[in-house]
């Protein structure tokens, strides 16, 4: 399982590469060669959200994105192991739903054919491999609830303490 987890954090990391390397080619390229290419403009906004999404699983899984732990950092251990279970159980509920309806936007990109600008590709495998990444953080994240309720040593968060 946890090479899964890696797995999903690897394509992820792969994302924010791609990105960054489509920004760095279309600016070099411009800048020094008066080139501009092809849809990079389409093709940065389609892999960021691409990104946005990896990035969820990614983040949500270990529970590193940003967080309010005001409550949680005041409360005795146990509670704090609940406020994670109800959180995690939130987060798990809004990002399902969120997968549902990014599928019923990846079905309508793909019938009404929506194009790039400049060489005319589909959009809908891009929305597509975002759909995946976003399925892939409904997978993590109820691995993660999982882990919280029934094993939390086995969740890779620094703050998650075992101790009741």
């Amino acid at each position: 399982m946890d090479r899964l987890i890696d797995l999903i954090e690897m394509i992820a990391a792969a994302f924010v590469g791609i990105v960054a390397l489509n920004t760095f080619a279309a600016i070099v390229m411009r800048k020094f060669f008066a080139v501009t290419i092809p849809d990079y403009y389409d093709f940065g906004r389609l892999l960021l959200g691409i990104l946005i999404f990896w990035g969820i699983a990614a983040t949500s899984y270990r529970g590193s994105h940003i967080t309010v732990d005001l409550v949680w950092a005041s409360a005795p251990p146990r509670y704090q192991r609940w406020i994670d279970v109800f959180a995690t159980s939130v987060l798990l509920f809004v990002v399902t739903v969120q997968t549902a309806t990014l599928f019923d936007k990846v079905l309508a990109t793909y019938r009404d054919n929506i194009l790039t600008y400049d060489l005319r590709l589909p959009n809908w495998p891009f929305f597509a491999i975002a759909w995946v990444g976003d399925a892939a953080a409904v997978f993590l994240i109820a691995i993660r609830t999982y882990r919280l309720i029934f094993h939390p040593e086995e969740i890779h968060d620094a703050k998650i303490k075992t101790t009741e």
